[in-house]
């Protein structure tokens, strides 16, 4: 029985994360029906990971990859979702993974999941790498849909502190689309190998919705 009451209390936890908002979709006041959970960026994440795996035939473990990205977030069930522009990174990093040995430390393998998350914020093997790229660059894809769908007014961004980042207003200023931007951004600041570049330049030039209705 007692396994069974641990089964149920991690799950709980990890429910909490189809509630969570992304908080950049709160910052740039993303105006949709549904706008994407943290859960659903994890979903969002891992099928980016297996068409990536598949269509550029990465030597990789895939099912590591998955399994890293499927808990990659579950710091957040504690600390919320913070972005760069609210928190240090090691900051972030020290309060997550304390989180993150505190939830799973009652399970009796959870020393295993543990580690996953350790070696995927240490980007030092080519699982971490290829999970860590295929992150930043689902965040992007998604902000591309929702400004294909018009959800963002640049306009009304006066309360955005992100708005008035540096990196972010020398690109907005230059002329992008908001979309266009966080690509460039991702581009400009994450170790995107040929392909996740090729990827985000496609998406930058191409309305991804139009294309996939074709």
């Amino acid at each position: 029985m007692d396994k069974a009451k641990t089964v149920v209390e991690y799950y709980v936890i990890c429910n909490k994360l189809k509630d969570i908002i992304r908080t950049g979709w709160k910052d740039w006041g993303v105006k949709r029906q549904r706008v994407e959970s943290v859960a659903e960026h994890i979903y969002g994440v891992q099928m980016l990971a297996v068409a990536m795996w598949a269509e550029y035939k990465y030597e990789i473990d895939i099912r590591k990859v998955l399994s890293m990205l499927a808990i990659h977030e579950l710091e957040e069930t504690v600390i919320g979702d913070l972005t760069m522009f609210q928190i240090d990174k090691d900051k972030k990093a020290d309060l997550g993974h304390k989180a993150v040995k505190d939830i799973l430390s009652k399970l009796a393998l959870g020393y295993n999941f543990e580690e996953l998350i350790l070696e995927f914020d240490a980007r030092e093997t080519a699982e971490a790498k290829f999970a860590y790229q295929c992150d930043k660059l689902e965040c992007d894809l998604q902000c591309r849909i929702y400004d294909e769908e018009s959800c963002v007014d640049l306009s009304n961004q006066s309360s955005n502190s992100t708005a008035q980042d540096k990196a972010v207003k020398v690109l907005l200023d230059s002329g992008m689309s908001w979309s266009q931007m966080w690509l460039k951004f991702g581009q400009d600041r994450y170790p995107y190998d040929n392909n996740f570049r090729a990827v985000s330049n496609y998406a930058m030039e191409n309305n991804i919705l139009d294309n996939n209705k074709k």
